[in-house]
């Protein structure tokens, strides 16, 4: 699906932010009420999923079990809470790969690395750091081409990391830089807590992908497109990647209850 037209990010409205808990609320609700286990049609491989800030793996939970029913072993980061780097950010990216490393286990497997909001930052350079051991990165809400003030969330990280999130203009350019893997991002404009306008690429690159649903961004992790769109890019044979188009994802849908 090709990018829209790029527009300088903006801070979401603070109706925007204000509304995310009751429409995520609404979002789970119909997530309860649909039938969220599809067929098993997955090749077993690993995805390892990344939460979001101030989260640990339990908002993971519904994605989890997601992949997992639909046939891969989907395994959360398995380092707690996400309050953000600490120290050098390269060193901490450093010792995460080498923990991604362990968790994919036999050398010849290959894993898929979906991220959450903050969670894709990481899996984004995971995916530089171990592109011969990763198939694709899928990121959801992932602010990847923006910078601290394009969210509503810069005092959550100070509260949580006792420093101010400044990443210097190296930095930025390099996370909006893909991975020299399958890249999609997942994005939506009524997200409250980014900029939508900060998880789009600014530039077509070759296997590199924008994916626009309609949802808040703590709901996410249970939204049934979000859900769909991931099943259809997990279920692409490795090498065989094409974009996402949302006339084949029906067969990647929720099925119907009962």
């Amino acid at each position: 699906m090709n990018s829209p037209t790029p527009v300088p990010p903006q801070r979401p409205s603070w109706s925007l932010l204000g509304s995310e808990p009751i429409r995520a609320a609404i979002e789970f609700v119909s997530y309860q009420f649909s039938c969220h286990s599809a067929p098993a049609q997955g090749d077993g491989h690993a995805v390892i999923l990344f939460p979001g800030l101030g989260s640990d793996g339990t908002p993971l939970i519904p994605l989890r079990n997601h992949c997992r029913a639909l046939g891969y072993h989907a395994v959360d980061w398995g380092r707690g809470f996400n309050r953000g780097p600490s120290g050098s950010v390269d060193a901490w990216l450093d010792e995460l790969s080498d923990h991604v490393d362990d968790l994919i286990g036999d050398r010849h497997q290959s894993a898929s690395l979906v991220g959450w909001s903050l969670g894709g930052l990481y899996a984004r350079e995971l995916g530089k750091r171990l592109s011969s051991r990763v198939r694709q990165v899928i990121t959801i809400g992932t602010p990847f081409n923006g910078a601290a003030n394009h969210t509503n969330v810069g005092w959550l990280y100070n509260l949580l990391n006792g420093s101010a999130l400044a990443p210097d203009g190296d930095l930025m350019s390099r996370l909006r830089t893909p991975p020299p893997v399958p890249t999609t991002s997942i994005y939506s404009r009524t997200d409250g807590v980014v900029a939508w306008q900060s998880c789009v690429h600014a530039r077509t690159a070759r296997q590199v992908e924008d994916v626009e649903v309609s949802g808040s961004h703590i709901g996410m992790g249970w939204n049934s497109a979000v859900l769909a769109v991931v099943a259809d890019r997990l279920r692409q044979k490795r090498g065989k990647w094409r974009p996402y188009v949302d006339s084949i994802a029906p067969s990647s849908k929720l099925p119907a209850k009962g």
